[in-house]
């Protein structure tokens, strides 16, 4: 039985993002490990047949120390248990997974691009952005390496600067979601509409875009309409700390709900999803699920979200860090309920045809397979 590690920041990530994959995997006869930092979710993922390997990671730190303490402990682990192939999931665990993969000559490697973040956000690349780049050329310079991506920007990048090829690349859209969990749900008929936010309260994601718009539209509709934030704090340095968020939003008109588990509850109580992301996502998986349930989006052009909606059918785009174009969206929506319900059904039909989790399975047992 041929090993196959799956290696991500953190348990709480693998089984939101790539269980399916794993379980799947095990099914067609791979011995799955999940090497992941344990925040206490191990035990639910041992709970699938999987084993765990606990990874010392900080996901968004930029210490020297933690960084080569990372890179150490994937080199050793590597050395020590020869797996055939590796799955590294998210930039960070590419860039020293990677590294350490070459230097202990793995035959298989499958790095997934799941967005890269604010690091490459910007016009101009900084320094730590150049090396980050110099060291994936060296460590993709070899066979035996498929890079995934679920956006051509990303792609873009990495083929301009010649870290892989295109007979290397393998194009997945997104994480995938199960149609038969998150099922087409019409909106409900009770009142205030709900303007549904799902991230990580990280600024690029948009959090402060959607409550400047929301406070342009609360003399319009205080008391007909609430604006859910629901996600938890990030360790990310440039994250919002919950004084700031609390101070933002006054708990009815403006909700912060914090870290929640039931999302899709909270989606199928929902009438509109906004995302004002300017973050360079993958593609983002609570737009997916917004998709799957029926909801009409508003998200911006900017990399990963405009992969998600088509722009006047099922919801609107929207430049970055634009708030006045966000609450004109909005104001749309809000006002015509038979637009909102075309919409969502177009976000349904879009799903079926893009984001289906069987087809994004499908494809990565095809690339762990075309490694052996």
């Amino acid at each position: 039985m041929k090993k196959l590690f799956i290696v991500v920041n953190h348990d709480w990530f693998f089984l939101s993002h790539r269980k399916q994959i794993a379980v799947e995997a095990k099914k067609a006869g791979w011995d799955v490990n999940i090497v992941a930092c344990d925040t206490g979710r191990f035990g639910d993922i041992n709970a699938l047949g999987l084993k765990t390997i606990d990874m010392p990671i900080n996901a968004t730190g930029m210490n020297p120390v933690e960084e080569m303490k990372t890179f150490w402990f994937l080199l050793k682990l590597y050395r020590k248990e020869k797996p055939y192939v590796v799955h590294h999931v998210g930039l960070k665990t590419i860039l020293w997974g990677g590294l350490a993969a070459k230097l202990t000559r793995i035959k298989g490697v499958v790095n997934a691009v799941s967005g890269l973040g604010v690091m490459f956000s910007g016009e101009k690349q900084s320094i730590i952005a150049k090396g980050v780049l110099a060291v994936l050329r060296f460590s993709h310079n070899r066979a035996g390496v498929k890079v995934i991506f679920q956006n051509h920007e990303d792609e873009g990048l990495f083929l301009r600067h010649h870290i892989t090829s295109k007979e290397n690349s393998v194009f997945i859209k997104g994480s995938g979601v199960d149609l038969n969990d998150f099922i087409y749900v019409p909106e409900p008929d009770s009142f205030p509409i709900k303007v549904m936010f799902t991230a990580r309260m990280v600024r690029e994601k948009g959090v402060v875009v959607l409550i400047e718009a929301a406070e342009m539209l609360r003399k319009e509709y205080e008391g007909k309409v609430e604006f859910l934030l629901c996600g938890k704090l990030s360790d990310n340095p440039r994250a919002m700390q919950k004084d700031e968020l609390e101070k933002l939003c006054d708990g009815k008109y403006i909700q912060w709900l914090g870290h929640r588990t039931d999302v899709k509850e909270l989606l199928q109580q929902s009438h509109i999803v906004a995302f004002p992301s300017y973050y360079r996502e993958g593609v983002p998986k609570s737009l997916i699920e917004a998709c799957a349930t029926g909801r009409p989006i508003i998200t911006t052009h900017s990399i990963g979200c405009k992969d998600t909606v088509d722009d006047g059918v099922n919801g609107f785009l929207i430049p970055i860090k634009d708030s006045e174009a966000l609450a004109e969206k909005l104001r749309i929506l809000i006002e015509n309920k038979d637009l909102r319900e075309k919409m969502g059904r177009a976000s349904r039909e879009k799903a079926e045809r893009e984001f289906s989790l069987d087809m994004v399975v499908k494809k990565h047992l095809e690339t762990y397979d075309s490694l052996k």
